[in-house]
């Protein structure tokens, strides 16, 4: 962490996340920090890293996968991209590349240097949704060694954290596999969240 960040204004902060170029030696691209966040967002979203897409549009999500994340929150676009609803931080701020089976993990960089200077900012945050490994295993408490299992658990989270599978259609076999899933978890994250947006949602 830089000694100083935490003494800038939140716009500040903001800014110079967006233009953080820390990863740039391990890219064979540039650098494009993609988040979306404001001091009164009220749930947050933790993905891994942006995907190639994401990268080229700067827009968080804006792919199959965020669509069937958008549907198992019950949220339209727009209350989905409103920062002052809904801030995105992945566990990684760029897109990291792509390796033999699909994109490579979120860059290690990212977390340390800015992870926790933006989620002290974010004091209005009622519900996080931690999406994948990297994302469960630095926002649960005691994540067990499996996306699975921590999503399994979701009870115990509750109703402040919910661990999710990736909304990849890549995923499609493990949803076919956890029916309880989308019976279970999917209709009490829908109600939650209207719960907290209310008519945002609509």
């Amino acid at each position: 962490m830089n000694p100083g960040l935490d003494q800038l204004n939140f716009d500040e902060l903001v800014r110079r996340v967006r233009a953080c170029t820390i990863c740039a030696e391990s890219l064979d691209h540039e650098p494009r920090p993609v988040i979306q966040l404001s001091e009164s967002s009220r749930i947050l979203v933790v993905g891994q890293a942006p995907g190639r897409r994401v990268h080229e549009t700067g827009l968080p999500f804006n792919d199959p996968s965020g669509d069937r994340l958008r549907d198992w929150m019950g949220v339209t676009r727009d209350t989905f991209y409103d920062e002052q609803l809904l801030a995105i931080l992945p566990m990684g701020f760029c897109y990291p590349g792509t390796g033999k089976s699909g994109d490579l993990p979120p860059r290690p960089e990212c977390a340390p240097a800015w992870r926790q200077l933006l989620l002290d900012r974010l004091t209005n945050i009622e519900l996080t949704l931690v999406i994948g490994q990297y994302a469960q295993a630095w926002h649960l408490e005691a994540p067990s060694s499996t996306v699975t299992e921590n999503v399994k658990r979701w009870q115990e989270f509750w109703p402040t954290v919910v661990p999710l599978p990736h909304p990849s259609p890549r995923n499609n076999r493990w949803l076919r596999n956890n029916p309880w899933f989308e019976s279970e978890v999917v209709p009490a994250l829908r109600t939650e969240i209207q719960r907290l947006l209310g008519a945002a949602v609509c």
